[in-house]
């Protein structure tokens, strides 16, 4: 049975398409399974004005059930009008946090979660200290959503901001990739078995491969990527977090600061690129027309003359003990050949082949070892592996020894924000990103960008339902290597 927790949620930008879609979902789960019963309310605010019977209607839309169960839990449910530049505002606020807490019974417990733009998140944080929101009788924990900066300087500047009503461990940066099933696997996938994390470093690893592929366009979120990009959206959190997951050093324990700590310093030992390596080892793609998909430049909201990128693939080496001279290869774009994530793992071939005889016509080289971590839409493990097929004489052939998790099991496994809302009820930080990791992962891919911003690029440059421009294949190409995915191999 679970832990039953106790809090206060204010969800600013309460009625936004998160909050309805992610966020009451899984608060509806947490409650099912006993992390919350009796002793929580939720404040939803925004600028519309609703009442909280008008509000609980739409929580119960949201979470698709109307038996008592959800009933019960809407009834926990409260809405405030609410304009977050409004000083005064934040009085009527204190005023209902007061009351559910004596109503619940609730300590002083309060989670604040800003869904929102993000230049009013320091404007948020600084009232909610100011008009007193912020008490010292249980804990205070403010909840953020990405992205958390434009660049590093933004992002110090935002964390300045936030640093002066919210101590560091207050705050939880939210990466919902975090949240996953299989990227939480990847710690006891490589510290849970000693054949994995014994080989896990430069001397028998040749590469490894991250790909986050969408096989969905920009959307209605147009407006805000086309000021992002691909570098920006998904790059400098989502993978810089899997990757620092693959770099790190064991902890000296498995608690949210140890891990912390190793994240930090194998993003601390990432080569920052010079201008011309930055050139080099990144490149950049925006879609053409393909099938019913328009040109990215023919997008709602898109000028016409957009030069944001909807692809990047690039290579990251690290300069440390383990890491030296082993590339990590990446990539990520819209409107390639499917959906999914993974990451692939592949190891050195033997110095010495010795099944494959000089001059013989029966024998083959040895295929690469991979282990490769399906991340979405299935989860599980593959490990390629060389073995001797059935026919007469002696040839290998490559065999794939497999593992998924069971769909049934699946139905079961808590959705990254229920894992996140959980994890910060408990104040484990695990799974959230520090200011440290955030500084580090800006600083590189700041360098990036100032190259990128150079350059004209050869927009557009590759074809929907691809894996993106033929630059990508040349990037790893050059090194004498392939993408493990790829199509028609």
């Amino acid at each position: 049975m679970a832990s039953e927790r106790s809090a206060l949620f204010i969800f600013f930008g309460g009625t936004g398409d998160l909050a309805y879609r992610k966020l009451y979902p899984s608060l509806f789960n947490l409650y099912q399974k006993g992390t919350l019963r009796e002793k929580f309310a939720v404040v939803g605010t925004a600028r519309d004005k609703l009442t909280d019977e008008k509000f609980r209607e739409k929580v119960q839309k949201s979470i698709g059930s109307d038996s008592k169960e959800a009933e019960k839990f809407i009834s926990h449910f409260y809405y405030e009008a609410h304009d977050v530049t409004d000083k005064a505002h934040y009085s009527v606020l204190k005023e209902r946090a007061v009351e559910l807490d004596k109503k619940y019974k609730l300590q002083g417990n309060q989670i604040f979660y800003l869904s929102m733009a993000p230049n009013f998140f320091g404007t948020v944080a600084g009232y909610l200290r100011s008009e007193g929101l912020v008490n010292d009788k249980g804990f205070s924990r403010l909840v953020i959503e990405k992205p958390f900066g434009r660049d590093y300087d933004s992002a110090k500047a935002l964390n300045e901001a936030l640093a002066q009503s919210f101590d560091e461990e207050q705050i939880f940066r939210i990466d919902h990739y975090l949240g996953k099933e299989m990227i939480q696997n990847i710690e006891a996938l490589r510290f849970g078995n000693t054949i994995i994390e014994s080989l896990w470093n430069n001397r028998y690893i040749d590469n490894i491969q991250v790909t986050l592929s969408e096989k969905l366009g920009v959307e209605e979120r147009a407006s805000y990527y086309d000021k992002s990009g691909a570098l920006r959206d998904m790059v400098q959190n989502h993978i810089m977090q899997i990757v620092s997951l693959l770099a790190m050093e064991q902890p000296v324990a498995f608690t949210d600061s140890d891990i912390r700590a190793e994240k930090v310093k194998a993003l601390r030992s990432l080569r920052v690129y010079n201008v011309a390596e930055a050139a080099t080892n990144f490149v950049r793609g925006q879609y053409d027309a393909g099938g019913k998909i328009n040109p990215y430049r023919e997008e709602d909201n898109v000028p016409a003359d957009s030069n944001t990128e909807t692809f990047v693939a690039g290579k990251l080496m690290f300069d440390n003990y383990r890491w030296s001279g082993t590339p990590f290869y990446i990539r990520t774009g819209k409107v390639l050949a499917d959906k999914f994530t993974r990451v692939d793992v592949v190891f050195k071939k033997p110095l010495v082949d010795i099944f494959s005889f000089p001059g013989s016509s029966t024998s083959k080289p040895l295929d690469t070892n991979v282990l490769t971590l399906y991340i979405e839409p299935k989860a599980g493990f593959a490990l390629k592996i060389n073995a001797k097929n059935n026919d007469q004489g002696f040839q290998t052939a490559p065999v794939t020894m497999e593992y998924f998790v069971d769909p049934e099991d699946s139905k079961k496994t808590p959705e990254p924000y229920e894992r996140l809302l959980h994890d910060a009820l408990k104040g484990d930080g695990t799974n959230f990103s520090s200011w440290q990791e955030v500084s580090y992962a800006w600083k590189f891919v700041d360098q990036i960008r100032k190259v990128w911003d150079l350059q004209q690029p050869n927009f557009p440059n590759y074809t929907p339902g691809s894996m993106g421009p033929a630059a990508a294949d040349e990037l790893i190409e050059r090194d004498h290597r392939q993408w493990v995915y790829r199509l028609n191999k």
